[in-house]
Parts: structure tokens; sequence; C-alpha cells
């Protein structure tokens, strides 16, 4: 990869802005049958707070922008929206529908049009399906309708548990054009197989959880973290891990791009990075030893605890709102998430329990990671 400085010699050299000549070193693949190409890096613009990182990525020559109808209670779809007016052309839009019904699924795209202040997106996702009935005819036919009216070019589907299963019943159906897939360094390489496959029968793949719960960013100062929280930020994480954990997902060449969670202009510079380094032996044993030190925190999203917890808790689910907290840093959107359980649910105290029925068969301590969830959120 070309130094800062010899990228600095040549772009006056070549008559470039450095923003152009960031775009001249990016590389681009094609997403599945759609037409399109995209860098293998895309913006996941969850987590940014700050307008000015979406446009900085938009300069470098980032293609993709990805948000949803539920993220920041429909202002991440306005900024995105602020961000890249002027750019409509030259971008590709993707937001996400939770609604379990077509016309609520239909009222949601309206909205997230009118938030975004576009015609149409590019990909609009049922958002976050992990059974094949969470995808029923009707919800399929709500895109259809609106592909067939031209607010939107592309179907897709977002999934976080049970991916094999997922992507293979997705791919079956023959109706969905995107499909959005956590995959990371810590699945069994069946995930994997299912990208390939789901990749080679024309369906664009987007990976998401890349970074194994991120947990890089802790949030730094909370109280919820003690008094040392930069303490536990040192065990969780090891300099580089991020970095060669996205690298490891786009050493998959059935991997078109990877939406990463962004929030500042060095994070964006980093994860570029990956674009443009090859994954190594360093890079591996990084990773070997992350997994060591998340091994008991992390949920690898297989779906094995579907349905096992006797009093109802869906632990996938609330594995991945502590993930948030803990790992990105987002307190508020982690107690929302948790907050939308069943009160029934938000009730349990897993301390209560003499023993758990849940046991991972990767390693990790349910109990106390759901205990500790409890403890934050409810």
């Amino acid at each position: 990869m070309e130094s800062t400085s010899r990228r600095s010699f040549l772009a006056p050299r070549l008559g470039l802005t450095p923003a152009a000549a960031e775009r001249a070193r990016l590389t681009y693949r094609d997403f599945g049958k759609t037409g399109l190409k995209l860098t293998p890096v895309s913006f996941g613009c969850m987590l940014v707070g700050d307008q000015s990182v979406i446009e900085r990525a938009a300069d470098m020559g980032i293609v993709h922008f990805d948000t949803a109808r539920s993220y920041q209670g429909g202002n991440n779809e306005r900024m995105v929206g602020a961000a890249l007016k002027g750019r409509r052309q030259k971008v590709v839009i993707s937001s996400k529908t939770p609604a379990r019904t077509k016309a609520e699924a239909l009222a949601d795209l309206d909205t997230s049009l009118k938030e975004i202040g576009t015609d149409y997106l590019d990909i609009w996702y049922l958002h976050s399906r992990n059974k094949p009935e969470e995808v029923p005819d009707e919800q399929l036919e709500a895109q259809a309708q609106a592909k067939k009216a031209g607010k939107i070019r592309f179907a897709g589907v977002s999934t976080h548990l049970n991916m094999p299963e997922m992507l293979a019943h997705l791919v079956k159906r023959g109706q969905t054009d995107v499909i959005l897939t956590s995959y990371n360094f810590t699945m069994a390489p069946d995930v994997g197989e299912a990208i390939r496959a789901a990749r080679q029968a024309g369906v664009a793949i987007v990976a998401m959880k890349v970074m194994a719960g991120g947990f890089k960013r802790i949030q730094r100062g909370d109280r919820l973290y003690g008094a040392d929280p930069g303490a536990l930020t040192r065990k969780l994480s090891r300099e580089g891990g991020m970095l060669s954990a996205l690298k490891w997902v786009l050493k998959n060449e059935s991997v078109d791009t990877a939406i990463i969670g962004i929030t500042s202009v060095e994070e964006l510079e980093e994860n570029v990075r990956a674009m443009a380094e090859p994954f190594s032996e360093r890079d591996a044993q990084t990773l070997a030893l992350q997994l060591d030190r998340i091994r008991s925190l992390y949920c690898r999203m297989c779906g094995a605890c579907t349905g096992a917890c006797p009093r109802g808790i869906p632990v996938a689910d609330v594995l991945r709102h502590l993930a948030y907290a803990e790992g990105y840093g987002q307190f508020p959107l982690a107690r929302e998430r948790f907050l939308e359980l069943p009160q029934t649910v938000r009730q349990v105290r897993c301390a209560d329990c003499g023993s758990c029925a849940v046991q991972c068969p990767n390693g990790v301590a349910v109990r106390e990671r759901l205990a500790r969830a409890q403890q934050l959120f409810a």
C-alpha cells in the first residue's frame, strides 16, 4: 500500500485532489447480478453522528451507504439524505423495514423515501429475518409492488441468525436480489460456504457484524464500565484486531461488500486500508488471540440456542443487544432494543435460575452474559 507521503507526492503531479487520489486506488467488485459495482468496504451509518464523515467517505469514492427506518428513531435516514444530497445518482443507498405486514412495510418505505429525500432506494431490506417463516409471501409481494412502482431497484433481506438455512431458503425462493448477512472470523465454515453458494446463484452478498462485536470500541468513561473502562478495553482488544477482522471477511471473494459501522474519519481511513492490504499470517495470529479473548463473550449467531430457554428469553437477540453496548459503545441503542422485548421476557432474571438450560456450543457464558444484559438494561 502507498504511504501517505507517497500519495501526497503523486496527487499534485497527477493533477488530483487528495480525495481523487484516494478514489484512484480503490477497487470495486461486481454486486451480484445487479449490474452495480461497489467498493469492498461500504458505510454502515447506524452509529455515525457526524454528517461530515459520510460526506468524506463519498469524496473518497465509497459508493454504498446503509441506513434503516429504525436507526436513531428515524433521524439516521434524515442525516444520510442530507449528507448525500446532490450525489444521489452517484451513490447506492439502502434502508430497511422491521415491519411484519405488507401494509406496514410499504408505509415504512414511503416514510424512508421522505426522510432521505429521494424518489427511490437502491436496496430495500426486510430487516432481521432469521427464520424462513419470517419472510412470508405478502412481504415479498410488498417488495415486488415497490419495485414495479419504481420506489426500489433491488429487493433485499437481512439476517442475523441461522445464516446457512436463511441463505439457502432465500436462494430457493428466487425473489431476493441482495442478502445482508452476519459474517465474521468467529463463525463456522458453513456460513462461508452458504455465502459462496448464494453468490454463485447470482445473489449479491453484503456482510455485516464483521468486527465480531466490535469489542475495541467500548464507551469510555461510562459509569457502567467501572472506574477504569480503559482496562476493559485493553482486555478485550488488541491493536490491529479490527482491521484484521475486516480483511478476513474481504478475502472471501463471494462477499461483494461489507458494511462497517463508522463513526469518525480515523475509522473510515483505517477501514479503507483493508481494501489495499491482503490478509496475512500476522492477521491470522491476531484474530486467533482475539477469538480466545472474546470466546465467552461473543455470540456466533449460529442459532443453536433458539427456543432453548424455558423462560422464553431470545438468547441470541439479547446477546446482540449487549454487544451494541459493550462492543460499539451504543448503550441507548442497546437499551432501546432490549425494551422492545415483551414485558414477560424483560422481567426474567437469570440469576434466579439454579442452572441454565442453554449450553452454547461455542463456549459463550450464556447465563453470565444474559444477567449482565438484565443488569444494564432492565
